[in-house]
């Protein structure tokens, strides 16, 4: 197995390629390190990875159809895990055109050289945020989810579609994977935990959406990669159970899939509020605001069918992940990046 992995120098990229170097696995990381949050703290997970043997790093961005497919020819990949993507929820709402950019039209030049090369899987990013107005709780892969609420949900949602035909017409086994609110060591700066430990550490005051009253599904890093170490080695096959007449959302007659990666325990925002302040040692000054836009209240995984299919379940407290996350955080915060990177 050789893997790729793009968005290497991204959060979860930046883990995935760690786990599996230490598999023993050859990797080939991708990534045209954008300016959407600090380059720096990119370029600092790079340098951890590049300090690792086995690793090897190309920038490039995935628009680039012909030069994506040149990587995937010159290293022999067999396995790509399409994890770059323009992210963000509120940043989809003023920049929308950036989605399309690299998300839709990136998507498909991934679509086409895997094809073309013949890997024999692709593993991509997806998100809970496309269960939109699914108030369902919790969200299942086998129920639809036809009602995005933000233009970079509908991105994802379309990334699943699009691997579907490829599915379809050209057998190429594709799995998508629906991350829940992913937390951790490393993680970015645009998401609500970084931001309300930088704030918290500087006496600065924090705003709770919606008035506080949010339930979001955290999944520690550790427990992503896990999964995502497991499936990337099960390429689907076609569901022979599956009817035209009662179709299954999560599976298809073509070699296609789509699961959901989370903790499955859905924490109140005020609880995640009061463990980040109790690790830290400092109270938080609290500031209670309206929804914002392209916002969800309340987020679950069902991860059923991740359990029965590779055996997961979710080790991670949110006491122990936020734990990990602060130590590393004030590590990075004091310049000694290298401290607390694995977040033992």
């Amino acid at each position: 197995m050789r893997v790729l992995v793009t968005g290497a120098a991204g959060f979860i990229g930046y883990h995935l390629c760690r786990r599996l170097l230490h598999e023993g696995r050859g990797v080939v990381g991708a990534d045209n390190l954008n300016a959407y949050y600090d380059v720096s703290l990119k370029q600092a997970r790079l340098a951890q990875l590049q300090a690792l043997p086995g690793f090897i790093f190309r920038q490039l961005d995935l628009v680039d159809g012909p030069a994506f497919t040149a990587l995937l020819a010159t290293h022999g990949i067999t396995h790509v895990v399409h994890l770059a993507a323009q992210a963000g929820v509120r940043y989809s709402i003023t920049n929308p055109h950036a989605y399309i950019h690299s998300n839709i039209t990136g998507f498909l030049q991934v679509l086409e050289a895997c094809r073309n090369q013949g890997v024999a899987h692709m593993v991509y990013a997806s998100s809970s945020s496309v269960y939109g107005l699914n108030q369902d709780l919790p969200f299942s892969e086998h129920r639809s989810a036809d009602h995005p609420v933000s233009l970079y949900a509908a991105t994802k949602k379309s990334n699943e579609m699009m691997a579907h035909s490829y599915s379809h017409i050209f057998g190429l086994p594709t799995t998508g994977l629906r991350f829940f609110t992913v937390y951790g060591p490393w993680g970015r700066p645009d998401m609500a935990y970084w931001t309300f430990a930088e704030r918290i550490l500087m006496r600065l005051p924090i705003t709770l959406y919606n008035h506080g009253l949010m339930k979001r599904d955290y999944t520690y890093i550790d427990d992503v990669v896990e999964a995502m170490s497991r499936i990337i080695a099960r390429p689907p096959a076609p569901d022979p159970a599956w009817s035209a007449t009662t179709p299954d959302p999560a599976s298809s007659s073509a070699p296609w899939r789509i699961y959901n990666i989370g903790n499955s325990q859905p924490i109140a925002l005020g609880r995640f509020v009061a463990v980040l302040e109790q690790t830290l040692g400092i109270p938080a000054e609290v500031i209670l605001s309206d929804m914002q836009a392209g916002d969800v209240e309340a987020t679950a995984a069902d991860i059923t069918s991740l359990d029965r299919d590779i055996g997961f379940t979710p080790r991670t407290s949110i006491e122990m992940g936020l734990e990990r996350f602060c130590r590393w955080f004030t590590a990075y915060r004091e310049g000694r990046a290298g401290i607390g990177n694995r977040a033992q």
